[in-house]
């Protein structure tokens, strides 16, 4: 029956446009792992990619289309599965689901919760090929040995189990080396002589004695209804499930629609666990999401460091949500999906994005440092950074443009991170840019007006405790900005003559520092006539 289901099976496989070869393996189960009479696994092998160029070729076109030829048969159960993209994480593609029994229900009882879970399973439009090889209808033959009888002709009952072992299943007895290879020496009668119940009459056990007895006076047979493999997982009876995300749908929304299915269908007493690459992408988490936090983190402390600011590095953070809105609207618009690839992508768009605001938040800040206004200084940052900006940008753009166009062996993650990466830049680039100077406008200007209110502040403190000294200014001339207040406590005998040590302009003002409005250096020599000053000199 095996041989006949998986030779319809062969033809419908090489029938596809997509498949070249098949190798098939009877009596073997990849999904559950186990050696299977009733099982078989074949091994379809695809045409090389330069003759699959139509996207219909590709592997995720072909299965949905072998499966749905592979359902009309109806001597058995076939579907066909991806490897697993990970090699050695897990046995198929897609997702590795368990259900577990964590009560005291039957392997029927089970059968009847997995065929409700399925259900429900395959009316979610994030899932796909949900499936399970576990059939609690099974026929089996029920082997019930005679203790009291193997015990009264003297056959110890553990060699009445080690001999169906050997000849009805298989035991290793030893091994040898041969040509340079090592040879096991495995026992199993043929397979013509334990094929059938009456193949026990065949087989004869030693007693203490010595007598031979024939092993069928110690044992009884008869046909049940009962799993033919009953797996455990975590220590509970378990059935495992395996299936896909559907098209237009990300892993963790099949996951997640799994979960859901699950707090519907199951019981109190049942449960369920992740394998394979499933679990280790729940155990992640949101890896990516910390990764890409900490990449903000990072880029805004160095930009702190390099401006010796606060604010100006949330002019530059500002442009990110450009950048991000741009790569998942292209995601989108294309079809393709927010897998890891993708992720890691956007956390490459942080440095990206910016880099076109770094190179202009840091022509205005100089700017604004020789004196000139903060608007001026905005927009001429922009006009004179723009061509870097988009020469850099565009060639960045076009040095992407093979991953987003790859084909062959792992191109779906190469167009994850080009697609996502030529968004990003493209909304960074064309509109994000217009952004930045008006970011730097309204946080440069917040910061002076924060700047001038702290250092009044410090004036008016040091006013209170001067006790009634007259407090005299001089105003320094500068063409190119306001005025410049220099204030000191003088007492009323004293004089004070102040020059100002310049290294700024000749208009003789020294040169402006970051966040403080004028600091010029003042060398004074106090004339005294009687009265010591008190108190000391202020500057605004």
């Amino acid at each position: 029956m095996v041989s006949r289901l998986t030779a319809e099976a062969e033809k419908i496989a090489l029938a596809d446009p997509a498949v070249q070869d098949v190798a098939t393996v009877n009596g073997y189960s990849l999904i559950d792992g186990q050696i299977q009479n009733n099982s078989a696994i074949l091994f379809g092998a695809f045409k090389p990619f330069d003759q699959r160029k139509d996207e219909s070729l590709l592997s995720f076109a072909a299965l949905p289309r072998l499966n749905a030829a592979f359902s009309k048969l109806k001597d058995g159960f076939v579907f066909a599965l991806n490897p697993p993209s990970i090699p050695g994480m897990g046995a198929t593609g897609g997702f590795e689901f368990y259900l577990q029994n964590r009560g005291t229900g039957t392997s029927q009882a089970m059968q009847e919760k997995l065929q409700a879970f399925l259900v429900k399973a395959r009316q979610r439009p994030e899932l796909q090929g949900v499936n399970s090889t576990f059939r609690a209808t099974s026929q089996q033959l029920f082997v019930d040995l005679d203790r009291a009888k193997a015990e009264l002709l003297g056959v110890p009952v553990a060699d009445v189990f080690q001999t169906m072992q050997s000849f009805f299943g298989s035991q290793v007895a030893g091994q040898f080396s041969q040509f340079s290879r090592v040879w096991w020496v495995v026992l199993q009668a043929d397979a013509d002589y334990r094929a059938r119940p009456q193949d026990f009459d065949k087989v004869y056990v030693r007693s203490k004695s010595g007598v031979m007895v024939p092993l069928s006076t110690l044992i009884t047979t008869h046909y049940v209804a009962a799993p033919k493999l009953v797996t455990r997982f975590n220590g509970f009876p378990a059935v495992k499930l395996t299936g896909n995300p559907a098209e237009g749908y990300s892993s963790g929304q099949a996951l997640k629609a799994m979960e859901e299915v699950a707090a519907e269908v199951l019981s109190s007493d049942y449960s369920y666990a992740w394998a394979g690459q499933a679990l280790q992408e729940k155990a992640s988490g949101s890896t990516s999401s910390i990764a890409f936090v900490f990449g903000i983190i990072v880029v805004f402390l160095l930009l702190a460091a390099q401006f010796e600011k606060w604010t100006l590095p949330v002019a530059v953070v500002l442009t990110v949500p450009f950048a991000v809105f741009g790569a998942l609207l292209l995601t989108w618009a294309l079809g393709l999906e927010n897998d890891v690839y993708f992720q890691v992508g956007l956390v490459t768009l942080v440095g990206l994005a910016a880099k076109n605001a770094i190179l202009i938040v840091e022509f205005a800040i100089e700017r604004v440092h020789h004196g000139m206004a903060i608007r001026e200084a905005a927009i001429e940052a922009a006009g004179l950074r723009l061509r870097a900006i988009l020469m850099t940008s565009f060639a960045f753009i076009l040095g992407c443009v093979p991953l987003a166009t790859a084909s062959g062996p792992g191109a779906n993650s190469l167009r994850a991170i080009g697609t996502g990466v030529i968004g990003g830049m493209l909304v960074s680039t064309l509109v994000a840019t217009f952004f930045v100077p008006l970011f730097f406008y309204l946080l440069e200007t917040w910061s002076a007006r924060f700047s001038r209110k702290k250092m009044d502040a410090a004036d008016a403190s040091d006013a209170s405790a001067g006790r009634g000294i007259e407090m005299k200014r001089r105003t320094c001339s500068r063409p190119w900005r306001r005025p410049l207040q220099v204030r000191w406590p003088v007492a009323p005998s004293a004089r004070i003559s102040c020059a100002l040590k310049s290294r700024c302009p000749p208009t003789g003002v020294s040169r402006c520092r970051r966040r403080r409005l004028c600091q010029p250096a003042l060398v004074g020599s106090l004339r005294r006539s009687g009265v010591e000053p008190a108190g000391g000199s202020g500057i605004a």
